[in-house]
């Protein structure tokens, strides 16, 4: 048996990187997966984004599992789509448990339209997937877990000064204030409510030469450039890490935690 055996997992992003193997790694676990991705590209983001080819790959792994999935292309910040995706997978799966609020762009050095888009994906994004799925975990009436992907850049003041840079920091950050607000009004429902915080992840959101670049700028142009190694002898984390916290946190090995910011950095935070 499964730890998360009969439950359903609805999880944003999931196409590829820390998405896909969050549900990759859930189904594993024995939850069903509902899985949704925008498949197509946000105009101030330079690096490629994930196409339905992805989102297919990742119906084709979690299925490998045994898992069923359920599997739409929407975007976060479209709350009537989010909406509709969620119902699709409610209707075929009967239940939800979990929500996994991942979906994330890092459009950095792209100008104020950066820090709309980057506000609008990852801040309000993580927003509108938890008051698509908030009602439905009420009526049930049997708890559940809502995770928050946030970063290490949610915990300290990192990121250049560009405009898309700083929207990243301040989304990140503010997924935080949404993470407590939402464990305190749901706790009496027996929900409950936190947020991982990744140092730098080998996804391709982070793998591309756009990323590479501007982090070897910021280094090249700051007048004190930003230490951005971890304490641990390891320069980035792979998405298994990320996905096996989130496992830990949805189960009921974690039944009395909410409201917590968990690190997943080698140590990244604690050396600032």
């Amino acid at each position: 048996m499964g730890a998360l055996d009969g439950k359903v997992a609805f999880i944003t992003g999931a196409a590829r990187g820390q998405g896909r193997a969050e549900a990759v790694r859930l189904a594993s676990d024995g939850a069903n997966i509902i899985a949704i991705d925008i498949c197509d590209q946000i105009a101030s983001v330079p690096y490629p984004m994930a196409t339905a080819d992805d989102l297919a790959a990742t119906v084709k792994l979690v299925e490998d599992t045994g898992a069923r999935i359920v599997a739409r292309e929407a975007d976060v910040r479209d709350q009537a789509a989010l909406q509709d995706a969620l119902q699709a997978g409610l209707d075929e799966l009967g239940r939800l448990d979990i929500v996994v609020a991942n979906a994330g762009i890092a459009p950095m050095e792209s100008g104020r339209d950066g820090w709309r888009d980057v506000i609008d994906v990852n801040l309000t994004g993580a927003h509108n997937t938890v008051e698509a799925a908030m009602p439905r975990l009420i009526e049930q009436g049997d708890g559940g877990s809502i995770v928050l992907i946030s970063s290490a850049a949610g915990l300290v003041g990192i990121g250049g000064g560009d405009p898309g840079s700083l929207g990243y920091t301040a989304a990140k950050h503010g997924m935080v204030g949404l993470m407590r607000a939402y464990a305190n009004h749901l706790a009496p429902h027996s929900i409950r409510v936190n947020s991982i915080h990744p140092a730098g992840v080998n996804t391709p959101m982070i793998d591309n030469d756009h990323t590479r670049q501007w982090l070897a700028n910021m280094m090249a142009n700051s007048a004190r450039p930003p230490d951005m190694g971890n304490a641990m002898p390891v320069a980035v984390l792979e998405v298994e890490d990320i996905a096996a916290a989130v496992a830990w946190l949805v189960s009921d090995e974690a039944r009395y935690i909410t409201g917590v910011t968990l690190p997943v950095d080698a140590g990244y935070v604690n050396k600032r």
